[in-house]
């Protein structure tokens, strides 16, 4: 299926018949999910989502769909050298190392990929976004800030304040390559934020991608994927048409949304 908009729509999956429906409705591919080491420690208590994904589920996947196969490892470590040549030999077409935090890291993976697929990077912590400049200067299939990990991280309570105080906006101006931040569900749906309004903001900020996580499976539940995954990149597309005042009005409803605080529209 020809892509619709300028977001691409990647699926958080294991399910081979669910992932293969997804991207034949106009998903651009799916994630198979490695990282945990850490993970338990660090989000404890916050309610965040631990995939258990195996190797076997990367087979899987790679059998059931011809889309674009994203396999997240484990944060760079001794064990990155066999999780790269596991994930390449089982089809993966692209890396998503996590929590990155130094260019010796980034360097050391592509190193390790040698060309045999992509390599993309979340930027989740402090240190990722003080030298995002430097880390996009690297061969990058795409660059994603995780807010989750980056809240955490910041010590802060509110997941879309990056996409308010302009820290979003700061990365996203460095990065030349595929850009991606946030997840969507379906337009109406989402909380506390709406995700039509969360919609508005990643084609503001100029996302060339992002995830369908957990909600998104959720909220779909006795929903046909051919109808739900075209709807929701056309509204995609419609929002890319906005015209200056739409845009700023939105932007305005999405800080009041996340704040609580209502901003004043220019006269």
């Amino acid at each position: 299926m020809p892509k619709l908009t300028g977001v691409d729509l990647l699926l958080f999956t294991v399910d081979p018949r669910w992932g293969a429906d997804v991207v034949a409705a106009g998903g651009a591919g799916i994630v198979v999910d490695w990282e945990r080491r850490g993970k338990h420690r660090r989000q404890l208590g916050e309610g965040t989502q631990i995939n258990g994904d195996t190797p076997a589920d990367l087979s899987r996947m790679r059998a059931a769909t011809d889309g674009r196969l994203v396999c997240r490892i484990n944060g760079f470590g001794p064990w990155t050298a066999a999780e790269v040549d596991d994930a390449v030999a089982r089809g993966a077409d692209e890396l998503l190392l996590p929590m990155v935090r130094t260019a010796a890291e980034v360097d050391r993976t592509l190193d390790l990929v040698d060309g045999r697929c992509g390599l993309g990077i979340l930027v989740e912590t402090q240190d990722g976004v003080a030298r995002a400049a430097a880390l996009a200067r690297r061969p990058l299939s795409r660059v994603y800030v995780g807010l989750n990990d980056l809240r955490i991280d910041r010590g802060a309570q509110q997941l879309f304040t990056p996409l308010v105080d302009g820290t979003v906006d700061a990365v996203r101006a460095v990065v030349p390559g595929a850009f991606g931040v946030g997840g969507l569900t379906l337009p109406e749906a989402g909380a506390p934020v709406p995700a039509w309004l969360l919609a508005a903001e990643l084609v503001r900020v100029g996302a060339d991608f992002t995830f369908l996580r957990r909600s998104f499976t959720a909220d779909m539940a006795g929903r046909d994927p051919f109808v739900e995954v075209p709807r929701l990149l056309d509204v995609l597309t419609g929002l890319a048409t906005a015209t200056a005042v739409d845009v700023a009005e939105r932007r305005a409803a999405f800080v009041a949304a996340v704040t609580g605080v209502p901003v004043a529209q220019p006269a």
